[in-house]
């Protein structure tokens, strides 16, 4: 029986962003491939949240189930899409795909290029977080942590991971790393509130006290960050353990200092804050000094990942500045710019779009948008006859290449088994940490191909 004249596309990356994509494009009439990298969708939904968290996770992947149980969206796990990958781009055309929409995050780790960063104890805080949430193969990986660990800013990520330090290792501190001001804390109250009992409010006001009159010349009150913070220890759970936690403000890491490979300490320089077009930047003064850690933890943002094989620049992939279908005045569409047009029939969209910004709210809107973006486009083309039909050749190529993909059908199937496996345990949840037992779990005897 012919099918309906629908469109067909791929939305790449099953996080917030692609899941919600997903739901936007299907419920006007495209059939959609939700492929992801991970055997599990919900990406830093699932992968980023605190474990702790529970009741917040098990209202997304409600809402992720809905969106999955959609008919229009076939979901598509354990497949990477890049340069040396399962699938590349060039793969969706010849499959008949008439617009691929990339949402997979900000799979790269920024860095600053410091001497000493490859050295043992030295990490990237979304390596931890991937680590102490389950998801392999990050979660069979070793991270050793110190006593005394320094993490570079001053973000809600910052949190999380002083948070883990201080609930899983019992540090004895944590020193977190702030290269402008009190005035330019980026961390969220709601999520401070989790190691708020551990701050050092002796050293915090003489830090206080330390940046006021260079803020008082730039505008700032001091007194509004000092109240910020003063307000949610006051409501804050008991302090957790005896981890002593601080933050250093305007200072900058210029060396990770070690011996025999392993982190000795941090050597900082010290800033001092200015106005630049409006904004607030920190410049060095020549002078330094050398933190006390056996740890560093850089919680700096990402970039995304140049292998997925679109234009890159600087950490984020190049959207056309001047987009032919752009939502609220935002461009989602890709640009070659050394061929000096749009990539034709691709878009971004989430952290893919614009690295490390906002939280599920956020890359939950930035999809849609994504998604209406390329409604404008698939809009310009002919509709298929048969969309369904480039669903069967991308799973019979899948099959040709040997790869295992995971369909709606072993989600449900995976997640009774870690109910039952929590049960058996007395915990409050279980994730089974490697592909190999979520393989098994689910039937399969065959084990994924490593990431690329």
């Amino acid at each position: 029986m012919e099918d309906e004249k629908k469109f067909l596309a791929a939305v790449v990356g099953a996080g917030p962003a692609g899941l919600f994509a997903a739901r936007e494009l299907a419920t006007h009439g495209v059939e959609v491939a939700l492929i992801n990298r991970d055997i599990k969708p919900g990406g830093l939904a699932e992968y980023g949240i605190f474990p702790d968290k529970l009741k917040m996770k098990e209202g997304l992947r409600a809402q992720f189930r809905q969106i999955l149980q959609l008919p229009q969206v076939h979901y598509y796990g354990n497949v990477i899409v890049g340069r040396k990958g399962d699938l590349n781009l060039e793969d969706f055309w010849e499959l008949g795909f008439q617009s691929v929409l990339i949402t997979v995050g900000a799979q790269g780790t920024k860095w600053l290029g410091l001497p000493g960063e490859r050295q043992t104890g030295v990490y990237h805080a979304k390596d931890l977080v991937y680590h102490y949430n389950s998801l392999p193969p990050y979660s069979e990986q070793e991270f050793k942590i110190g006593k005394r660990v320094a993490v570079v800013g001053i973000g809600n990520v910052m949190v999380d991971i002083t948070h883990y330090l201080i609930a899983y290792h019992q540090v004895d501190e944590v020193i977190a790393v702030a290269r402008r001001g009190p005035g330019e804390i980026k961390f969220e109250k709601k999520e401070f509130a989790d190691v708020a009992a551990n701050l050092d409010l002796e050293h915090f006001d003489r830090e206080i006290e330390a940046a006021a009159e260079q803020m008082r010349a730039l505008g700032q009150n001091p007194e509004e960050p000092k109240n910020m913070v003063y307000s949610v220890v006051q409501k804050a759970e008991p302090r957790k353990g005896d981890t002593r936690f601080i933050i250093r403000f305007m200072v900058s890491p210029v060396r990770i200092l070690g011996e025999n490979g392993q982190v000795t300490g941090l050597e900082v320089e010290k800033n001092e804050l200015y106005l630049q077009d409006g904004h607030v930047r920190a410049r060095g003064t020549g002078q330094r000094e050398v933190l006390d850690v056996d740890t560093v933890i850089f919680a700096i943002g990402d970039s995304v990942d140049e292998h997925v094989g679109l234009p890159t620049r600087g950490t984020e992939f190049v959207k056309n500045r001047n987009p032919r279908f752009p939502v609220e005045g935002i461009s989602y569409e890709v640009y070659d710019e050394a061929a000096g047009k749009p990539v034709e029939g691709v878009f971004v969209a989430g952290w893919a779009r614009k690295a490390s910004t906002g939280l599920v709210g956020v890359a939950r809107r930035d999809g849609i948008n994504g998604a209406k973006a390329v409604l404008q486009y698939l809009n310009t083309l002919q509709p298929l006859d048969e969309a369904s039909q480039g669903l069967k050749r991308l799973e019979d190529l899948l099959r040709s290449r040997e790869k295992v993909f995971i369909t709606l059908d072993d989600l449900l199937c995976l997640e009774e088994m870690e109910k039952q496996r929590a049960e058996e345990l007395g915990l409050a949840w279980y994730k089974f940490a490697t592909n190999r037992d979520m393989l098994q779990a689910m039937g399969y005897t065959s084990l994924p191909e490593s990431r690329s």
